[in-house]
């Protein structure tokens, strides 16, 4: 038996089998029943044969395109595949430690990683990019049809318990809590606002544990305790006959289906339009389920991600379509391609794009040529989607943003492309009406011209985890200054004031999607803050209502004026908690 002493965040005990989630590899690690090594074995093999057509079509693509010398490139892929110490060594770890696949070969990655580092030739150390590059499309194969982390538990046992390195509010949103009775995080102060997310659902939840990811075996019997600021692993008969009780019914809020339908408002009755953010079109019935009153961000760079990749002008078409029809009379907001360089490593003859996709745990900085920088320059690609896009609009409301924009003269360009796409589909006899055109602001040269802005477009979608990230200069990737990201900073909040006034004077609307509209607490100081559409994921709509009922508008607005008067993060906390009265608890850093 050991216990792990961390800051208890929500009361109540609970025990269950532990499921691990590395948040910063996008691995879920659970344990599997006996009965399932042999399914598990079968997706894992399915992974390299689907691998391996990929890898043959792109080769043979490219030498069609680029000559045989560049399509070689790929034969050292195609060799990986076969050798024993990748899916084979996968394999044996899923049978000798019955994890699930994704985990087996994130810790078989990890290994080669151990001895690339050590081999003192800078050429042999290149080569973990290639295999950094196969194990991503293995994991991504993987993860066809596994949308959310809904999807991802969906095989897990019931009375389980989540440890993971960190939970964000939206990922916690997301979480069948029907089936996980409490979690426990390695961080501190990165979890926190989620601390307030668990104390709504009332599930035990316990954080700053440094390494509980680490120590804790998936399937191992953990209680969690979180009165008593510690978690159980492995615990006696004696702690197991104090805290095993028969499981509470947790169940989120709004599961009335009168409820779930409910505009969203604060108590004083000031309406609040609430839309999701979607990654997959398959998304949508969870996003209309919640209540959502449309699609205020599609992340249409994931249709990249799809073993087949929908880059055809009809294919994209196609999944628009229906996606405006899913959810009409509500609107759909597709951001148009947010990838990188990186992301974008191949160009072939048959296709915009090649099969170089690169996850975002394992590629570096995206402060290059990415978003609506690098579609300017790959006009083929840009006028693709854009076609499909205008064609789509047709049949409901839609609406076209373009990320990660930083001057007048970039957007100006893109809507010059949106005029020769609309030309284009003209002279084929489909005149598409006018489509609304928006702006991500989420770089402070876009916030700071955001009055310039708002002159050439229809509306502003504030993305505030990049905005944050390269307002503050933090990379949340880096361990080391990680605990800087703080959505509370001073700095953050004025920029989204300043922003939110920018498109007030020319009369466009304004929504913020982002982590911060997933958390309630922060939820209730943008309101005060004056914003009036926000954009979150399915799972935290629920959440976002019942707490929006309970306060009224006028309140906010005094508590936000109080706020932007504060000079630290730890006094904005204090006085968000205290005006929310919620328990003040000691950061953690």
């Amino acid at each position: 038996m050991q216990r792990l002493t961390g800051i208890g965040v929500s009361p109540g005990t609970v025990v269950g089998r532990a499921v691990i989630l590395i948040q910063r590899a996008q691995v879920l690690r659970y344990r599997i029943a006996p009965g399932r090594i042999e399914h598990e074995l079968a997706r894992l093999e399915q992974s390299r044969a689907t691998a391996r057509d990929q890898l043959l079509d792109i080769r043979a693509r490219v030498a069609r395109r680029r000559g045989p010398e560049l399509a070689a490139l790929f034969d050292a892929q195609l060799l990986m595949l076969d050798d024993p110490l990748l899916v084979p060594r996968a394999d044996a770890l899923v049978r000798r430690q019955r994890v699930n696949a994704e985990w087996a070969l994130q810790q078989v990655f990890d290994e080669f990683c151990a001895v690339f580092d050590e081999v003192a030739d800078p050429y042999l150390r290149e080569r973990k990019g290639d295999v950094a590059d196969l194990v991503g499309r293995l994991k991504m194969n993987l993860r066809q049809g596994l949308a959310t982390p809904r999807d991802l538990l969906r095989e897990v046992d019931e009375a389980s318990v989540l440890i993971a390195d960190e939970l964000t509010p939206s990922l916690a949103a997301q979480v069948d809590w029907t089936k996980v009775r409490g979690f426990a995080t390695d961080a501190g102060s990165r979890t926190y606002h989620t601390a307030i997310l668990a104390r709504s659902l009332e599930v035990p939840a316990v954080v700053g544990l440094h390494e509980a990811s680490r120590l804790i075996q998936p399937g191992q019997l953990v209680v969690i305790d979180g009165s008593a600021n510690e978690i159980i692993i492995d615990p006696d008969d004696a702690v197991l006959a104090r805290v095993s009780k028969p499981a509470r019914d947790i169940r989120s809020p709004l599961e009335d289906e009168a409820d779930r339908r409910r505009p969203a408002a604060t108590a004083d009755h000031v309406p609040i339009c609430i839309d999701a953010n979607i990654e997959f079109p398959d998304d949508l019935p969870a996003a209309r389920y919640a209540g959502a009153n449309g699609i205020g961000l599609y992340r249409s760079e994931f249709l990249l991600t799809a073993a087949d990749g929908a880059t055809e002008e009809d294919e994209q078409y196609e999944i628009y379509r229906s996606m405006v029809e899913g959810m009409a009379p509500g609107p759909v907001t597709v951001r148009t391609f947010d990838v990188d360089e990186d992301q974008l490593a191949l160009q072939s003859a048959d296709s915009p794009i090649g099969g170089g996709w690169i996850a975002n745990e394992e590629r570096g900085s995206r402060q290059g040529l990415r978003g609506l920088r690098l579609s300017l320059t790959r006009p083929d690609l840009f006028r693709t989607q854009l076609r499909a896009l205008l064609r789509a609009s047709r049949h409901g409301s839609l609406r076209i943003m373009f990320p990660f924009v930083s001057g007048v003269e970039q957007l100006r360009e893109a809507k010059r492309q949106v005029d020769l796409a609309a030309a284009e589909v003209a002279r084929r006899g489909e005149a598409p009406p006018r489509v609304p055109i928006g702006v991500m602001i989420e770089i402070p040269a876009a916030a700071y011209t955001a009055d310039l802005l708002a002159r050439e477009v229809d509306f502003f979608t504030i993305g505030t985890n990049d905005l944050i990230q390269y307002c503050l200069a933090v990379d949340r990737a880096d361990e080391r200054v990680s605990r800087l990201y703080e959505p509370l900073h001073p700095a953050i909040l004025r920029v989204i004031v300043m922003v939110r006034r920018a498109a007030a004077r020319r009369h466009i609307p304004v929504s913020l999607c982002g982590e911060m509209a997933s958390d309630p607490a922060l939820l209730t100081l943008l309101v005060g803050l004056g914003l009036r559409e926000f954009s979150m994921t399915p799972g935290a709509i629920g959440v976002a209502k019942q707490v929006l009922s309970e306060v009224r508008s006028d309140d906010l607005r005094a508590m936000a004026r109080r706020i932007l008067r504060l000079p630290t993060v730890d006094e904005v906390e204090r006085e968000l908690l205290a005006a929310l009265g919620r328990p003040v608890v000691a950061r953690h850093v």
